[in-house]
């Protein structure tokens, strides 16, 4: 039989392990997705979602001039279910990693062939901060205009329209053409 102070002792280790994964933090950039049809191919994108926090986007965040993982956390991922066109350009069917390099008045959509580390997904930078993107698998790049966005976007968000896909964060707004 169990001593009262061993039953004490387990109680309060039952209770402090309960509390402690009860009190989790929110991800600070939350997983998000979205998909859709556009020219009769499903179009799906993972991503992570993360905030303008008050910072300056391609200054403090998606510095203009350096790739970005178009997202936070692992790479955001793009997978078509049939050849597409994007800008005018052909993308075979399948999944590739998306990244993208902004600047003030244009921004290159990457479309990358690595998904993997080994046997990990690809995080999408490295530990001194720069992107992973490995530009000798880049399968598709294309040159889109970026514009102000109709409405303020706290969170970093892609949407799949009939035109194709936007990216949509602070008061930028990137589309993409998708035929």
């Amino acid at each position: 039989m169990l001593q009262p102070k061993l039953l004490s002792l387990m109680a309060v280790a039952f209770l402090f392990l309960g509390v402690a994964s009860a009190q989790k933090k929110p991800q600070a950039s939350p997983a998000d997705s979205t998909s859709g049809t556009v020219s009769g191919a499903t179009i799906d994108i993972f991503y992570h979602s993360p905030g303008v926090k008050g910072r300056t986007i391609g200054k403090e965040i998606a510095p203009y001039g350096q790739i970005w993982r178009t997202g936070a956390n692992e790479a955001t991922t793009f997978a078509a279910s049939k050849d597409i066109k994007v800008e005018g350009k052909v993308l075979k069917a399948g999944k590739y990693t998306l990244y993208t390099l902004p600047d003030e008045k244009e921004w290159k959509i990457i479309f990358n062939s690595q998904l993997m580390d080994g046997t990990r997904p690809i995080w999408g930078i490295k530990h001194d901060g720069s992107s992973t993107d490995d530009a000798a698998k880049d399968v598709l790049v294309v040159t889109v205009k970026p514009k102000k966005a109709a409405a303020f976007n706290e969170r970093f968000k892609i949407q799949v329209s009939k035109p194709g896909f936007v990216l949509l964060w602070g008061d930028i707004e990137v589309p993409v053409k998708v035929k």
